[in-house]
């Protein structure tokens, strides 16, 4: 049987990294691929305590369908946590999602059509180019440097590129390079979106996993037009699966992002959110992500001093402040894809760059996460890894 589907479908392929998690459920398989969050540091007996408590208070109204908007009481508590970001927001500004994932398919179903142009940095989130690549977008990648995106470089594209609707960026610990924006960039990002009258999609999963120096102000806190679209999340500073995330935009933007919400899934889980805001209410989330950070950091420190012990010269990686991921640049004759297939060989897992540029090329890259594997495994890791790369050179 051969059924006709929409043009859309075929833009749509499986996610490289999704493939590749199915591969290091194997449990010998050593794993720097997923952006998973460390398993130990889940807070199953207080997740398994609030779960309990909302159940004998309110079991009715947690079972129950609820507004599309978000438990209000939830809402109240990550609008004060915009606080952390330099956002003034209140609860009208914040709508819950399922994980911020949905705040991008969201995106893309508000602004694009089929031809429409979506600026991103060069590497950018895959799962932001797949929840995009739906409506059919010509993507343009703006070049990066430590400092994030070359404002120059965006400026120039912007001149010169008609039908430009959405700039999409990641200023903190960006997945997949793991570098952080200037303050200086974010203000100047801000100034040119204004210019040309273009809304701004900031993601921020990873901001709060800062291991040292100041958290820099998010773009969201130098907007005074109401052109920033902030999409936050819990999955990696509290757990993954509860599935929660929040859009936080101006009331008259927002009001769309409700609107394709409805049509989409009706609302958020009730029990999650209701679960997550006796998490809030009773524990302190901050102090959480401290432990958090102080075991990621460690992990960080480790992977980077065994990646320069082990890996052969040649071979640059970046040194993130914070956040999950490093990401490296190999000799441009090393096909990533292919030292991935020589690496899962010996049991070990990590992502090939060249998904992370919508239009292609930069095979000789590839990112790796430090967050998911204990001390331990992360040194026989890399030193495999090391082994795949001067075997290929």
């Amino acid at each position: 049987m051969k059924l006709n589907y929409a043009e859309r479908m075929d833009k749509i392929k499986a996610s490289e990294i999704r493939e590749l998690l199915k591969l290091t459920q194997r449990p010998e398989v050593i794993s720097f691929a997923g952006g998973l969050p460390a398993p130990e540091l889940f807070p199953v007996e207080k997740i398994k305590e609030v779960s309990k408590e909302v159940l004998e208070e309110a079991g009715t109204k947690a079972l129950q369908y609820g507004p599309t908007e978000g438990y209000e009481p939830l809402r109240e508590k990550i609008a004060q946590r915009m606080k952390k970001f330099g956002v003034d927001a209140t609860k009208e500004n914040i709508l819950i999602t399922g994980g911020s994932q949905q705040g991008l398919d969201f995106t893309g179903k508000i602004f694009l059509n089929k031809g429409d142009v979506v600026l991103c940095e060069s590497p950018s989130y895959l799962g932001a180019l797949s929840a995009f690549k739906s409506y059919q977008p010509v993507f343009k990648e703006v070049p990066t440097d430590d400092d994030g995106m070359v404002m120059e470089e965006l400026e120039d594209i912007l001149k010169n590129t008609e039908n430009v609707k959405v700039i999409y960026v990641i200023p903190d610990f960006q997945n997949p390079s793991g570098r952080t924006w200037t303050v200086e960039r974010r203000k100047k990002l801000l100034e040119l979106a204004s210019k040309y009258n273009l809304p701004i999609v900031e993601d921020n999963p990873y901001g709060e996993l800062r291991f040292e120096g100041k958290m820099p102000p998010s773009v969201k806190s130098f907007d005074t037009e109401g052109r920033v679209i902030f999409l936050g999340s819990f999955s990696k500073t509290l757990c993954p699966g509860l599935r929660l995330g929040w859009t936080c935009a101006d009331e008259k933007v927002l009001n769309k992002y409700i609107l394709v919400k409805q049509g989409s899934d009706l609302q958020a889980s009730t029990i999650s959110q209701m679960q997550l805001s006796k998490f809030l209410e009773k524990y302190d989330l901050d102090e959480h992500i401290e432990k958090i950070k102080a075991v990621y950091s460690k992990r960080r420190d480790l992977m980077l001093k065994t990646m320069k012990d082990e890996f052969p010269e040649g071979i640059k990686y970046t040194k993130p402040e914070g956040g999950l991921f490093t990401w490296a640049i190999l000799p441009e004759h090393i096909n990533a894809r292919k030292l991935a297939e020589k690496a899962i060989e010996k049991n070990v897992a990590f992502v090939p760059g060249g998904s992370f540029f919508p239009n292609g090329g930069n095979e000789n890259t590839m990112r790796i996460n430090y967050s998911n594997m204990d001390e331990e495994k992360i040194v026989i890791g890399i030193k495999k890894l090391a082994e795949c790369i001067k075997e290929m050179m």
